[in-house]
């Protein structure tokens, strides 16, 4: 990885961390395809059970570095589509095909692509002094990493236009009530907190983990009988694991015990 994206694995947890405080943590291309990588071998390797992503110092991401933008601006609109495609859009690509769990901590300011970033993570913890805002407006760019995908079916049609359209910053108690974020920390326990649930997570039965989580994002597309159908096949996956017989055979022997 980069001096500007960090990536680690420790006891079942994986850590993206973007590194670019300067810079409010405004992502490079060298960034996103570090990022993209990071997801890849998180896919890959059976040690990584949970990831985390944040970011550090004062903000969680900023979206996209518009001085970097400012050297693109006499692209070609095949150009900036192609570039969308075959590096920014390569994140929420890699995290559909990762069925590990995947915790956005956001640490502070999540704006424009850095708040879509938070969006594509299954589950989203914020600092209590944390702000999000959609910022394409202001800079007259839609949002083109997956946001207007996304936000909808995170807080629904109404809030994420009034989101886009106004691109006004929300903090971390509107966040929560509108179901942006799942819980809110002091700041300084943020951290510490998203590390307890992602040990938690880390030490549950990953099969069955896995097919909960490809289970629930399948199942919003698809009708009852299918997901019942789909369902009904982990099920029985998962009763033939080791981890299904460990634990049933721990809970009978505690029982008796």
């Amino acid at each position: 990885m980069t001096a500007h994206l960090e990536f680690s694995v420790d006891a079942g947890v994986a850590r993206i961390r973007l590194n670019r405080p300067e810079r409010m943590n405004a992502f490079t291309f060298e960034m996103i395809e570090q990022w993209t990588a990071a997801l890849r071998e998180c896919r890959e390797r059976s040690d990584v059970k949970v990831v985390v992503v944040t970011g550090a110092g004062e903000a969680f991401c900023s979206g996209g570095d518009i001085v970097e933008m400012q050297d693109r601006l006499e692209q070609s609109p095949a150009q900036r589509k192609d570039e969308l495609f075959d590096k920014i859009q390569r994140i929420p690509l890699a995290l559909e095909d990762l069925d590990k769990p995947v915790l956005a901590a956001i640490n502070g300011a999540a704006t424009g692509a850095g708040l879509d970033l938070a969006l594509m993570c299954d589950i989203r913890y914020a600092a209590q002094g944390a702000r999000m805002a959609e910022t394409y407006l202001r800079v007259g760019l839609v949002p083109g990493a997956g946001g207007a995908h996304f936000l909808p079916r995170v807080v629904g049609t109404a809030r994420a236009l009034e989101m886009f359209l106004t691109g006004e910053f929300i903090d971390s108690a509107e966040a929560l009530r509108i179901g942006l974020v799942n819980k809110v920390f002091p700041d300084d326990t943020l951290m510490p907190e998203v590390e307890r649930i992602a040990q938690r997570m880390a030490r549950a039965p990953s099969v069955p983990m896995r097919m909960i989580k490809r289970a629930i994002l399948q199942g919003v597309r698809n009708d009852l009988r299918t997901n019942l159908d789909l369902i009904s096949s982990h099920y029985a996956v998962a009763t033939a694991s080791e981890e299904h017989k460990q634990a049933v055979r721990a809970f009978v022997k505690e029982r008796k015990s």
